[in-house]
């Protein structure tokens, strides 16, 4: 019986369907910018975001620019939903293995490991060159001033980036489309990315964004607070148990009720500490990160996708038995 008020695909096909979209990433990474629905979706929100906030230094609205911001969030997440709906039930008219490869295909531009894991490694491989280099590769992964960063902290930024879009990019978006097929996933990518654009107290690139962005912001906190949880279970592993109270009061320290969670797990299992100047310290009775850390992280992330390409494989055999 379906849980959705439409027809689904069956759970094996879902199944085998992250299986491809990881092997497509793995392989090929992501698909060319013009062809990129999470760029067409920074693009609409971009767009929309100018009208919605206000100009820095002119007098608030708050009503105002917190329902324009909600009603131009849910237009977009309305659109996004519908289009993935649409291109999902057009694939179940075909049979369970083209169904697997079509769905695998539509859901892989929602999820990205292979970007996140090669960006990380380059920043590493750049403050091998120079801090320099360091920082100017770090500022692709983060929104900061990076002028200001020291080795350290540069690495700290890079690594935190690595824990926390483990769940945006990979855990939540195959979660969420386990719970609601391709449209669950696409709305949730539209959701992280209008609160990476939107969801900020305060300024950012010459617009306030105190009220225009609230809603886009809450709402990503409700919909990435089981998975970032889920993330952080994963980074600890085989430590869980006698690291989870740890990571529990790590993922307290941070602004977000999410992001701590991911970035404390992965400071705890490797006993570093992981902060932002001003905002949050995480574990900080650990030891600075050090270049092999951040081998030691991206194989700690790469197992979390291991399990979760093992358990879609398990799924899809499973169900087609």
């Amino acid at each position: 019986m379906d849980l959705l008020p439409w027809p689904t695909p069956d759970p094996a096909v879902l199944a085998g369907a992250v299986l491809v979209a990881l092997t497509l990433d793995l392989v090929w990474g992501e698909p060319p910018a013009r062809l990129h629905p999470v760029v067409a979706m920074g693009a609409y929100l971009g767009a929309v975001g100018r009208r919605v906030s206000r100009a820095s230094g002119t007098p608030a609205r708050p009503c105002f620019e917190f329902w324009s911001g909600a009603l131009a969030w849910s237009l977009g997440a309305a659109l996004v939903g519908g289009l993935a709906w649409f291109a999902a039930q057009a694939v179940l008219g075909h049979s369970a293995v083209w169904q697997t490869l079509l769905l695998g295909g539509l859901l892989k531009p929602l999820l990205s490991w292979r970007m996140l894991r090669d960006e990380v490694r380059s920043v590493e491989v750049a403050l091998a060159q120079s801090l320099e280099a360091g920082r100017q590769r770090v500022g692709r992964l983060v929104s900061r001033d990076v002028a200001v960063l020291d080795e350290t902290e540069v690495r700290e930024a890079a690594l935190s980036t690595l824990a926390e879009n483990l769940n945006d990019s990979v855990v939540a978006p195959i979660f969420w489309f386990a719970i609601a097929g391709l449209p669950g996933a696409a709305v949730y990518r539209y959701a992280n990315t209008a609160d990476a654009m939107w969801g900020y107290l305060g300024e950012r690139g010459g617009r306030d964004w105190t009220w225009a962005g609230r809603w886009a912001a809450r709402v990503d906190d409700g919909l990435s607070w089981l998975p970032a949880r889920l993330t952080a279970l994963g980074i600890a592993g085989a430590t869980l148990v006698r690291n989870f109270p740890a990571i529990r009061a790590e993922g307290r320290r941070t602004l977000s009720p999410n992001g701590g969670w991911p970035m404390g797990a992965l400071a705890v299992r490797l006993g570093i500490r992981l902060g932002k100047p001003g905002v949050y310290l995480l574990n900080p009775s650990g030891r600075s990160p050090e270049p092999a850390d951040t081998a030691a992280a991206l194989r700690r992330c790469g197992s979390v996708v291991g399990a979760l390409a093992v358990l879609a494989a398990g799924g899809m055999l499973g169900g087609w038995r």
